[in-house]
């Protein structure tokens, strides 16, 4: 498969700008791989398609606020600060991107916050958009991470071009979030209301517990035409025994499991053991799945609408099949869903 297999055109009015109302009141599209069939559904109606003993992966991993607006020193000039993954918590070392990155140098210092209560020094060029940041900061640890969840801002996806609303602190970030770190919401997730989760839990549905820290690598554009040129970021994973107990008994009852999104099934898929069931880990995973591919642990997925050309895409076509996902994309976009982060779901089973 080539990038350009990935190219399609996307109204720009079915990029999701708001969430529904409701979590599970958005639309659900679902594909039945085996019948090559396409259903118009709403999510809460997900609750159908499973019977007890069934078992759902979630990302727990939570949104901090992850975007910083500063002041460069001497000038003053605005900088927006990403932030992307802690470096090393003692030193206050963090990898970051800014922008206008072009206007930041080695040494440069940066203000935030209406007194300046913040200040960071630029140490590193690490990559031609990121940079290190030393915060210079003296009190404890605790104090420092407040500061940073006082000053920053839910770090909403570029292509939502409106300002960030108080809505947005809840509504990008799933009810089961639990494990700080992502800069991302993994938002096939974003669908679950409490209630559903208990109507699913009541049907005897089992829940495994996962966490992949969703970092940039996951919507970096692909620039290669030869997918297996491209380098994915690594991200963080952790995978307990409760969680891989739970799913490799599925996986023996042959019970429906479901990747609830893209990052649930990277992470599974990241450590399977020679014999096809799960292991336990804590560390980093950088897989890149693309189609043709094999998959070993999860036989269903539900996941978000996504923007041509990114590795999302891939992941769900390399599962539905790639003409059949392809014909349910027109089909997505002739009735008007919305795509991306905020946007409507699928079941692919």
């Amino acid at each position: 498969m080539k990038l350009s297999h990935f190219q399609f055109t996307l109204p720009e009015e079915l990029l999701a700008e708001y969430p529904s109302e409701h979590r599970d009141e958005s639309r659900l599209m679902v594909l039945n791989r085996k019948e090559q069939t396409i259903e118009h559904k709403q999510f809460k109606e997900i609750i159908d398609y499973f019977e007890e003993d069934d078992v759902m992966i979630l990302n727990n991993t939570k949104v901090f606020p992850a975007r910083l607006f500063g002041n460069k020193e001497k000038t003053g000039a605005r900088i927006e600060v990403f932030l992307l993954r802690e470096l090393n918590a003692e030193q206050r070392l963090w990898d970051v991107l800014v922008d206008p990155a072009r206007k930041i140098r080695i040494g440069n210092k940066l203000y935030f916050g209406d007194d300046d209560m913040l200040v960071a020094e630029v140490i590193d060029n690490t990559t031609s958009r990121g940079r290190t940041l030393r915060f210079l900061y003296d009190g404890s640890y605790g104090e420092f991470r407040k500061k940073l969840n006082e000053l920053g801002q839910t770090p909403l996806p570029k292509y939502i071009k409106r300002e960030v609303e108080p809505e947005d602190e809840e509504r990008y970030q799933t009810i089961f979030a639990k494990n700080e770190g992502a800069v991302a919401a993994p938002t096939a997730g974003l669908h679950f209301s409490k209630h559903l989760l208990k109507r699913l839990e009541i049907k005897g549905i089992d829940f495994a517990e996962i966490t992949l820290h969703v970092g940039l690598g996951t919507f970096n554009p692909v620039e290669v035409e030869d997918l297996s040129k491209h380098k994915m970021d690594s991200e963080e994973i952790s995978i307990n025994k409760i969680a891989t107990d739970t799913i490799n008994s599925a996986l023996q009852n042959k019970q429906r499991i479901c990747a609830v999104g893209t990052t649930a099934m990277r992470a599974v898929e990241s450590v399977v053991s020679s014999s096809g069931t799960l292991n336990e880990y804590t560390g980093w995973t950088n897989k890149f799945i693309f189609p043709p591919y094999e998959f070993s642990i999860a036989n269903c997925m539900i996941t978000n609408f996504h923007t041509p050309k990114s590795t999302l895409l891939m992941m769900a076509s390399a599962f539905a099949g790639h003409d059949f996902l392809k014909r349910a994309y027109e089909e997505a976009i002739k009735e008007g869903y919305k795509f991306y982060s905020y946007g409507d779901a699928m079941l692919i089973i």
